[in-house]
């Protein structure tokens, strides 16, 4: 959703307070697609400031399903969306690459929602994602999902320091 900010950055500097639509409906990075299920309306508050600055504030909710970092069975997430910014529109390109701003949501006068809830998605990004605190994953070997039972495979996963130790064990196996 674009919103027009020329009322905000005109003489009577008004205040935009709007509960808009995330139109988002999937969340895409270098990790993948992730499929958006859920979203509340994102509380929005633009607010000029003085000498071309912005004060932006929001507070919303996503819910996304994310795959198990262990097991990858489809969990779903809620990020929460809460966020102030000040944002400065008097730089140049060339000074907000050298200062690393990221206001790529705001382009002259129009303001894209969808850009700034997919930065702040990006920034909120939960970096381990587990469907239970006791999930044992899968099997390295034939892929099992350790979970839903176990498999028949031998564990080759050992340490091959423990070599040692282990023959000893074979050796002395009783019949």
């Amino acid at each position: 959703m674009i919103l027009d900010l020329s009322n905000v950055l005109s003489e009577q500097h008004s205040t935009i307070e709007e509960s808009v639509p995330i139109e988002m409906t999937s969340f895409r990075s270098e990790a993948g697609t992730f499929p958006i299920i859920w979203k509340s309306p994102l509380a929005l508050c633009i607010e000029y400031a003085g000498d071309q600055e912005l004060k932006i504030a929001g507070k919303g909710e996503v819910r996304v399903t994310i795959p198990c970092d262990r097991c990858l069975a489809d969990v779903e997430v809620d990020i929460p969306l809460d966020f102030k910014r000040k944002v400065c529109l008097d730089l140049e390109n060339v000074e907000r690459m050298e200062e690393l701003d990221e206001t790529n949501y705001i382009d002259g006068y129009n303001f894209d929602v969808d850009q700034l809830v997919y930065n702040e998605l990006l920034v909120g990004w939960p970096t381990k994602i587990l469907c239970s605190e006791d999930c044992k994953g899968i099997c390295n070997v034939c892929g099992q999902n350790l979970n839903e039972g176990t498999c028949n495979c031998e564990d080759t996963g050992l340490d091959p320091r423990m070599s040692v130790i282990r023959d000893l064990f074979k050796n002395f196996k009783e019949v």
